[in-house]
This record gives structure tokens, sequence and C-alpha cells, in this order.
């Protein structure tokens, strides 16, 4: 399988799904350092970056590649983050990183090396900011088990994965499977051409795709013999994002299978793959933020479990959609509470509910202080009155005193 490739030594052009990758990337990072760094007590934070499909850093226009992304968020949130604390009286927090760059060209890493190098100079002047870079040149899924012993040794228990390539053979999902089992908090972006998802897996490929049944394996057939002509359509969008959900599911706890939006079609997949649902809890109100994905299916709970006959829709993570998504939720949450039983906690709640929703925290939190039938019930026992005061110890519980919902146990699974 051949993916496109970048002419880093010429000049790479900055595409417009680049630009909404990185800019998902960046927000993200941000967010991420800001959400690993708040304990008051803290005052040291390790992480591993690992950037295995790097490229050269910058494209021709000046713009930043994710290498620099993630050494200039470095830098800039190191110095946003001990702002904050010094407010608050706290001691300053160092954040100690492990930058691995690789790209399997050894002329483009020499030319990664020259771009990050006045980033790198600048970082070291920011106390509390040490950036240690490892560079490497190989096909990603040779040196993985390299890279994976050095972290191990180095005892890097935070690792994010950046994990952007061109065609889809060079990352298998046992990879990021081990990834995922390896490290008890990771976190990987996965970028990939969706034809090339569909070529590994069709069932003419020589590749070593997992088996499928029949039914997804002819739904594939047809995305590819007419993709040309469907790929700017919502059905396109609808059964690519059921497959490749399908087929990398299984990877990790929190899977987010939503596609970048371009004006040329729904070809450009960014997968975000996490161990905890606050990594996709967080994840998910910055595409609200960004705008820059799209989403198939249900806006509330349980997104891709629709019937496609008469339930789904486009979801673009804008204002329509998240009023969509409250209509979904206001239905759904009492629906997943009694499933349960009667009561939950909120951490349960979550971990279950993140694993297949697009919807924005406040969103959920609005709903569930707003619906008739659901109340939360603090440790001590008390009632919470206001949705940003909700903690994950607190109850998640139905009301004794029931509304018409219970009377009409299949009212709210219409989502168009």
């Amino acid at each position: 399988m051949v993916g496109k490739s970048y002419d880093w030594e010429g000049g790479a052009e900055l595409e417009e799904h680049t630009k909404k990758k990185h800019q998902i990337l960046r927000e993200y990072f941000r967010e991420y350092l800001i959400t690993r760094c708040k304990l008051p007590q803290q005052e040291k934070f390790r992480l591993a970056i690992i950037d295995g499909f790097a490229g050269g850093g910058l494209y021709a226009c000046g713009g930043f590649g994710s290498p620099l992304i993630f050494i200039d968020v470095l830098i800039k949130t190191s110095i946003e983050i001990n702002i904050e604390r010094d407010k608050q009286g706290l001691k300053p927090l160092g954040i100690e990183c492990y930058l691995v760059l690789n790209d399997k060209t050894t002329s483009v890493v020499d030319q990664l090396r020259r771009n990050v190098s006045p980033l790198l100079l600048e970082a070291e002047s920011i106390e509390q900011l040490y950036i240690q870079t490892y560079y490497c040149s190989g096909e990603f899924e040779l040196i993985y088990p390299e890279i994976k012993r050095r972290l191990t040794e180095e005892k890097y228990r935070n690792v994010f994965f950046n994990l952007d390539q061109c065609g889809y053979s060079q990352v298998t999902s046992p990879i990021i499977r081990d990834i995922i089992l390896s490290w008890k908090s990771a976190e990987i972006f996965l970028t990939f051409m969706i034809k090339s998802l569909l070529t590994y897996l069709s069932p003419n490929s020589k590749s070593n795709g997992v088996p499928l049944e029949p039914e997804m394996r002819q739904k594939i057939d047809a995305l590819l013999k007419d993709s040309d002509s469907i790929m700017g359509k919502r059905e396109w969008l609808a059964e690519a994002e059921l497959i490749a959900f399908h087929h990398l599911k299984d990877c990790a706890a929190f899977v987010s299978p939503f596609s970048i939006r371009n004006p040329s079609g729904w070809q450009y997949w960014l997968m975000h793959f996490a161990t905890s649902y606050r990594a996709r809890q967080v994840y998910n109100d910055v595409l609200h933020r960004c705008g820059a994905q799209a989403h198939f299916g249900r806006s509330g709970l349980k997104m891709l479990s629709y019937n496609p006959n008469c339930e789904g829709q486009l979801y673009l993570f804008d204002k329509n959609s998240r009023e969509a998504a409250k209509e979904a939720l206001y239905d759904d949450i009492p629906r997943f509470v009694a499933e349960s039983g009667d009561a939950l906690s909120m951490h349960e709640f979550y971990v279950s509910a993140y694993s297949e929703t697009p919807a924005h925290s406040e969103d959920i939190h609005e709903i569930i202080m707003s619906n008739e039938d659901m109340e939360v019930i603090t440790e001590s026992g008390g009632r919470r009155r206001q949705a940003n005061t909700i903690k994950p110890s607190d109850t998640l519980k139905i009301k004794s005193q029931k509304s018409f919902f219970f009377l009409f146990p299949d009212r709210g699974n219409d989502d168009q």
C-alpha cells in the first residue's frame, strides 16, 4: 500500500487538512499538560513524546510541523502553568520531557535537527523545563522496540505517541495495542488515509489484514469501488467511520474514530487512543472548540449504535451539533443509568459513557442537572445544584418519583 509522501527537502506544502490536524494537536497537547499538572502538591511532571513520522519540522510556508508544535507548546504552557501557580502561592512545577523524533529518511532527520534547534535553544532558557531529544531514523514498526526499550529504561510512565503517517500499513493494530498495554498512562494520535485502511482490509489485499465478517468486507469493497464519486457524501463518512472503529476499537478503552473535515471529502482520519476517560473527555471538548473533525451517527451516548434506515446525522462539533447532542442525552442518560439499576458513581458513568460519545462535557453535565428524572448526590449525602460542581466521586441517581419517560422505554431512540 502506497501513501502520500512529503517533499521535505524540496519544501513540503502545508495542506488544509494538515492545518486542522495541527490545530487539534496544539490545543489538545496544551490541555493535556495543564490537566496533568494540576495537583497543588506536585512539583515535577515527566513525560515522553514520540513523534514516529516527524518529517522535517517546517513547511515551505514557515508553518510548524508536529515536532516544533510539541516544543513550542511545552515552552508556552510551562510558563503559563508556573505563572498561575505563582498567583496561587504554590511552588513552581518542573516538566521533564524525553522527546523522540523519528523519520525513515536520514537526510530528513538532519533537516529536522536544524529546524528544531532554535526552539530547543529557547527551551533551555526556561528554568522549569528540561527537554532531552533523541533522534532516530527508520521504519517506525522496526524501530519501535528500541524506542520502547529506551522509555522503559528511563522509567517514563506517561507517554504520548504522534503517529502521523501517509499509508496505514506502517502502524498496525498490534503496535497500537502494545503501546496502550505497556504504559499505564498512554495516548496516541494516529493519522492515516482512510482508503489506505480500506485497501489493507480489502478481501483482495495481500496484506495480513485481520479477518472481518463477510458483510463488512462487502461494505469495504463497495466503498473502494465508489470512493471517488461518494467520498464527500455522508454515506461514505458513515460507513468508513464504522469500519475504522470496528477495526481499531479493541486497541484502547477510549477510541475516537473521527474524520478530519476536508473540502475534498472524508479521506483523512485522525484517531485518538487513550487509557483514561478524562483524556477522552478533554479531547471531545477540544474538538468542539476547533470544529475540525466530523462524525456520523448518534449525537448522544452509544454514538455508533444506530439504525442507518431511520437514525444517524452529521455531527460537526459545532453549535448545532451540541444542541442535537443535548436533545439525545436527555433520554440517553436516564436510560443508561436505569440499565445499571437506579444509581452509579459519576466515575463509573464517565468510564462507560466516554467510551462512545462525541458530546461536550458541559452538555453532559447540563443535561444531568436539568433532567427531571436525575439527581446528583455528593459523598456527604447532599444534592448538587450546579453542573460545574459535579465530581467523579458523586453518585448519579434516578429520582424516586419518575416522570412519564419510564412509561415509554423506547422513547428517545430516534436521533435524526
